[in-house]
């Protein structure tokens, strides 16, 4: 792999773009944890799940996500119970429905959006571009 990376073709490019769309996830995270809102940051990080996921069916525990977002459990359980009373999610014991993205995608920080139009400015290629691809995770055939 270093060998490869050295060789300064597109597998470096690649990783050098993951790269900075990692470091803007990070320091957006960063910034997100310190001016929003339990309830937006969950937001943020059911959208960014189901990105990764393409799944409507999460399965992740309160202490999870509760370390995600670097809050207390209480936190969580206050933020997932607004979410579901406003019918974007349905959560119980662990398993989270999403059930109205665009209901998510409203009520999210610009955070999200940051991040994910710096992912998808990255690597929205190289994932159309890999050998084998499967078409359904290129983000401009996404489903909402």
């Amino acid at each position: 792999m270093q060998h490869e990376f050295d060789r300064g073709g597109a597998f470096q490019h690649v990783l050098l773009r993951y790269t900075q769309a990692l470091i803007t996830q990070i320091s957006q995270t960063a910034v997100c944890n310190r001016l929003h809102s339990v309830e937006q940051r969950l937001c943020r990080w059911l959208l960014m799940t189901h990105d990764c996921t393409q799944s409507d069916e999460l399965e992740m525990t309160q202490e999870f996500i509760s370390n995600m977002l670097g809050v207390r459990r209480e936190g969580v359980t206050h933020a997932a119970s607004g979410l579901q009373d406003e019918g974007f999610i349905s959560y119980v014991r662990g398993h989270i429905k999403i059930l109205d993205r665009r209901g998510l995608e409203a009520h999210v920080c610009e955070c999200y959006g940051v991040v994910k139009a710096e992912h998808d400015r990255l690597l929205a290629r190289c994932s159309d571009r890999r050998v084998g691809a499967d078409r359904r995770f290129a983000p401009d055939r996404r489903r909402t």
